[in-house]
């Protein structure tokens, strides 16, 4: 079977580690051998928190985040090009790109949307929960062709009061002056959190989209050459 590949990004202060039990919440056979990593953001002082030093992947203005609140798009880019580097290198070990799979839950799902949008290939997918669009359109010039081509998955509580739904609702109108493929989930009476229907969803969405192809296609290949070699 090809190898699936999940790259997992965390919230505002939290930690890759944190986040591992998530795994074991998807439990199908089809994601059995797939291969997960959660990194955690490095230590930066963040504006909403006055500075304070967290784990951030990029710089946030301003919490609750709601439509029209600022955005830092410059550390937005650069923490893109430091997650490319991970992508990079798993498409480098034989992983097909269409196998690779990038989720994140709030300022991780922000950063998702954005390593989706601006990486040079089309990848499995992204699973955006809870998060915001960390760019104004004048990004959308940036977007690749191909990158457009991977479909979006976003989960979104009405309930949240950190990132209110409203500014996740104006990811719609955003993704499609851009050309790109949104699935959006509402979720009645869901806060600022995940929910196990939720993970449920985007383990089923992963497994609708996984490429099995390849290893179909090496199988057939080997067994002519059993029988041209008779």
């Amino acid at each position: 079977m090809a190898r699936t590949f999940i790259l997992w990004l965390h919230g505002l202060g939290d930690s890759g580690p944190a986040n591992e039990p998530i795994q074991t919440q998807l439990k199908s056979p089809e994601l059995s051998n797939a291969s997960w990593l959660f990194p955690s953001a490095p230590f930066n002082p963040v504006t909403c928190n006055n500075g304070a030093v967290m784990r951030s992947w990029f710089d946030v203005p301003e919490l609750p985040f709601k439509v029209g609140s600022p955005i830092d798009e410059g550390s937005v880019l650069e923490a893109a090009k430091n997650v490319h580097a991970i992508i990079d290198q798993e498409i480098a070990e034989g992983t097909n790109p269409e196998n690779v799979f990038i989720c994140g839950l709030s300022q991780g799902g922000a950063l998702t949307l954005a390593n989706v949008l601006l990486y040079p290939k089309t990848l499995g997918g992204g699973a955006v929960l809870s998060g915001w669009v960390p760019f104004s359109s004048s990004v959308i010039s940036q977007f690749p062709e191909e990158a457009k081509k991977t479909p979006i998955l976003w989960s979104h509580g009405t309930d949240d009061r950190m990132v209110l739904f409203e500014a996740g609702q104006a990811a719609l109108p955003f993704l499609k002056e851009a050309g790109v493929t949104c699935e959006f989930k509402s979720y009645p009476g869901l806060g600022h959190s995940i929910s196990n229907k939720e993970l449920k969803y985007i383990e089923s969405w992963i497994k609708r989209r996984m490429k099995r192809s390849s290893s179909t296609c090496l199988h057939l290949n080997c067994l002519k050459e059993m029988f041209h070699s008779r």
